[in-house]
């Protein structure tokens, strides 16, 4: 119902915030913002974003309805789910009335270095070589990606330590990419970022299906890595 999502909307707006000391004052991080700030940006934010109606019809009127709050089964037997905010607030949403809350939801906090402006391409410290970061440290986010900058790492010092040059893998590649955004970004306005397609260079020819898109980029991409993984096999041998 539409009544019920504005009601949600504005006791997210209104409802009592812990209010932080003055050194907790940072940026949001853009791609996991709190249910709260999403709302202060706009009455449809929400709408548009976790709660997103799209391709949920009610199964009862085969309708898309205004707003639909999606919840994650965190035991095998399917007696917690996940939320995100309050008792008072969620108990508002219909089907959530009378829910028993285990445990309230919080924001948490990434810590990140400002990479473009004190790591090197391969995400050493510019003043030690051997010094080498990786994960959410320097601004990637995800599993996946905090993993691979983790490998690369690893590669890379154990190449410093036999006297090798460290690699960067081609800008083709999502771990290439990545890195050049990392390193490559406004030091004054940099946010972490995970991997997506948008980081990687346009293909030679204009492709206008996305699906196809999408695979002639990953085909480049397994292309430029095993070249790259080629390349470094010789060098260290």
């Amino acid at each position: 119902m539409r009544n019920g999502y504005e009601d949600l909307v504005s006791a997210l707006i209104s409802a009592d915030q812990h209010a932080g000391h003055e050194f907790d004052t940072v940026p949001y991080f853009e791609g996991c913002l709190p249910l709260e700030e999403m709302a202060r940006r706009g009455q449809e934010t929400l709408r548009f974003g976790p709660l997103k109606p799209v391709g949920l019809p009610d199964p009862r009127t085969e309708r898309e309805p205004h707003a639909v709050l999606q919840l994650r089964m965190e035991d095998a037997s399917g007696q917690m789910w996940r939320i995100p905010e309050q008792r008072r607030i969620f108990r508002m949403i219909p089907g959530l009335s009378d829910a028993e809350f285990y445990r309230y939801g919080s924001v948490h906090r990434n810590t990140y270095l400002n990479t473009p402006a004190s790591l090197t391409a391969y995400l050493a410290a510019r003043d030690d070589e051997r010094l080498l970061f990786a994960g959410q440290l320097v601004g990637v986010e995800g599993y996946t990606e905090s993993l691979a900058t983790g490998l690369l790492a690893g590669i890379n010092l154990a190449r410093l330590l036999e006297g090798s040059a460290p690699i960067v893998p081609p800008p083709e590649t999502m771990l290439g990419a990545l890195l050049c955004y990392v390193h490559g970004a406004d030091p004054g306005r940099f946010q972490p970022m995970n991997a997506n397609f948008g980081l990687l260079s346009p293909l030679a020819t204009q492709v206008r299906d996305k699906r196809k898109r999408k695979q002639l980029l990953a085909d480049r991409a397994l292309g430029a890595m095993r070249d790259f993984a080629t390349q470094a096999a010789v060098v260290a041998a």
